[in-house]
């Protein structure tokens, strides 16, 4: 738990979110508002579950949401977790009701329906709601029929970086043995099924250049599947999946392409971030992240395979793909964390006072 020094005018902010990981996006915007915070000498602290991970998902959901709600008093709560009790709710997350009428799931797992009871009194208990896309902001509106006025979009926020493709390429040419010149194409994500891996996979296999090199980076419990898919593809030579890292942004630095197929994806940092190091980015509508990119660039669906023959085009056209590389570059910029911070600021100013 980390408390850092109080600015004058500002209550203490209590961040709330159950995990406390490396990985996950919510975890990661958590990581670089907080270095804001500090750098603002916003006191703060980051309330996380006490409770252990080898429990149901369903039991610590009620748990963690018990743990907030005894010890919440007056303390002011900045929520990135579905809980009966914030202040603000920065639905990272996106809107669960919306998930479930596009992923199928088990309706025998109790954490669906509480999840959909959490997330409704989320909503209506919040004094304002932060959405990172206006995909979300419209989705809280059509399922729960929130107040328009009460949710405001903040796009999220990038640590702006310098790149460094030679140092890059080497690490990860030392390690995974590919050729400099090879086009690369890039996938950043956990949970494949629903950001798209297995159309990913269809993708590389039907482009025309069968010299591209992919890369699918992402914790996965069900890895041999899509092994076993690639196999069937006939690209298990050219797919490289490496599991989880901490040096992503070697991959993102080292790629041409970045490709999320996504389900569903209330924004997307990765988006962000493979724009940021040049890279042209393809996504579908189901992302929030796509409300920054070009319709080009836009996939009405997963399976809309119609991108096929535009990345093969951008792959012919090397002054067309440096150029789009240079303006995503351009682009990304203007969503620093900074600028997020300060519009995130602006809200809690007036919630606070």
């Amino acid at each position: 738990m980390n408390t850092k020094r109080n600015k004058k005018n500002y209550r203490k902010i209590y961040f709330v979110r159950a995990n406390n990981t490396k990985y996950g996006g919510a975890e990661i915007y958590l990581s670089r508002i907080s270095n804001v915070l500090n750098k603002n000498n916003i006191d703060y602290d980051v309330i996380n579950s006490i409770f252990p991970t080898f429990l149901p998902s369903w039991l610590r959901a009620i748990l963690f949401n018990l743990q907030v709600s005894i010890f919440k008093g007056k303390r002011f709560y900045f929520s990135l977790e579905r809980i009966t009790c914030p202040d603000i709710y920065r639905a990272g997350d996106g809107v669960h009701k919306i998930f479930l009428s596009i992923e199928k799931k088990s309706k025998l797992n109790p954490l669906h329906p509480l999840y959909l009871f959490l997330e409704k009194r989320c909503f209506e208990k919040a004094s304002k709601i932060i959405a990172n896309s206006k995909m979300v902001k419209n989705n809280i509106i059509s399922a729960y029929g929130i107040d328009s006025d009460k949710i405001s979009v903040v796009y999220s926020g990038i640590e702006l970086k310098e790149i460094n493709y030679q140092y890059s390429f080497q690490k990860i040419a030392q390690e995974f043995q590919i050729k400099e010149g090879s086009p690369i194409i890039l996938f950043v994500g956990s949970g494949f099924k629903r950001k798209g891996v297995k159309e990913f996979l269809q993708i590389i296999a039907a482009l025309k250049n069968k010299e591209v090199i992919a890369f699918v980076v992402g914790k996965e419990k069900n890895l041999k599947d899509y092994k076993v898919l690639a196999s069937e593809l006939g690209i298990q030579s050219r797919v490289i999946f490496t599991g989880a890292r901490l040096d992503v942004n070697d991959f993102y630095s080292i790629s041409d392409i970045f490709l999320f197929p996504t389900h569903y994806e209330p924004f997307g940092n990765v988006i962000l971030e493979a724009m940021h190091f040049k890279n042209v980015v393809f996504t579908t509508s189901q992302c929030g992240a796509s409300e920054l990119l070009s319709h080009e660039y836009i996939m009405q669906k997963p399976t809309d395979f119609s991108i096929i023959n535009k990345i093969d085009k951008l792959l012919e056209n090397t002054p067309s793909l440096k150029l789009t590389q240079e303006n995503n570059r351009a682009r990304s910029k203007q969503f620093s964390i900074e600028k997020n911070f300060e519009k995130t600021l602006k809200i809690i100013d007036e919630v606070i006072n």
